[in-house]
């Protein structure tokens, strides 16, 4: 998978710009940052891989990591995407210290790191990120059955509007540059089959697309198009996490290759 393009603005921000910890009460977010290291999450970076055994959790801030199913002959797709809005780690508090997939970097940016220990201590203290990350796991296996569903009844065109807005909701405010090809791979299809759909979507006025760059136009035109599962996750999300809403979609999203 060629991965050729990076974010083109400042990626640096506080551990409060991930939702999840911005979510804390005070006293308990300042308890944890002297737990967090801020990293470094490179374009194509792997974080984890199947049967790997999970040393840190991670918290994106303007990252966004792929969460992926890969099969014994190499083939993948997306199962769920994490970005400001999440955690990437989820095993070490659900009981386990390994996964069946694999999680990488799929838009650059930075992000911070909690050693497994540390989140742990953290988690079984049962104040509040223990209930916020309980919630937000519920909210995970909304979007994995839902993903599942998605690409087994949804066209390439729905598919892809409803993974350009959940990544626009996950990234913070900025040009977003990548390749297609990193897209089929997302999508789990062919290249030519993201060009027809991107050819459909600017036909309908949803986004420009010209000589290999994609950008979005308008996101209320994206919605209709796209099929009802970027709906239904983001409104599970917001039942469970009211207080992590993400930001409104004005600004640009480039897509090249």
């Amino acid at each position: 998978m060629s991965l050729l393009h990076d974010r083109t603005h400042p990626t640096q921000r506080p551990p409060s710009h991930n939702h999840l910890l911005a979510a804390l009460p005070t006293g308990e977010y300042q308890a944890l940052l002297a737990q967090l290291e801020l990293v470094p999450m490179r374009l194509g970076e792997v974080l984890y891989e199947p049967g790997q055994q999970l040393r840190h959790a991670y918290f994106p801030t303007t990252a966004v990591v792929s969460l992926h199913y890969v099969t014994a002959a190499g083939a993948s797709a997306e199962t769920v995407g994490v970005g400001r809005d999440g955690i990437v780690g989820m095993a070490l508090f659900m009981g386990g210290d390994t996964t069946s997939g694999s999680a990488m970097v799929h838009i650059a940016g930075h992000g911070y790191r909690i050693e497994s220990r540390a989140l742990l201590r953290a988690f079984r203290a049962g104040n509040e990120l223990h209930r916020l990350l309980l919630r937000y796991t519920q909210g995970l296996i909304t979007q994995v059955a839902q993903t599942a569903a998605c690409y087994r009844h949804h066209s390439v065109e729905q598919q892809l509007s409803r993974w350009l807005l959940a990544t626009m909701d996950r990234s913070p405010p900025g040009e977003l540059v990548m390749t297609q090809e990193l897209v089929a791979g997302m999508l789990g299809v062919r290249r030519e089959s993201v060009t027809v759909a991107a050819a459909a979507l600017q036909e309908g006025g949803c986004i420009r697309y010209r000589r290999g760059h994609l950008t979005v136009l308008d996101t209320s035109a994206l919605q209709t198009r796209a099929c009802e599962c970027y709906a239904v996750v983001k409104q599970e999300l917001q039942r469970l996490l009211p207080a992590m809403q993400p930001d409104d979609h004005r600004r640009p999203m480039s897509l090249t290759g």
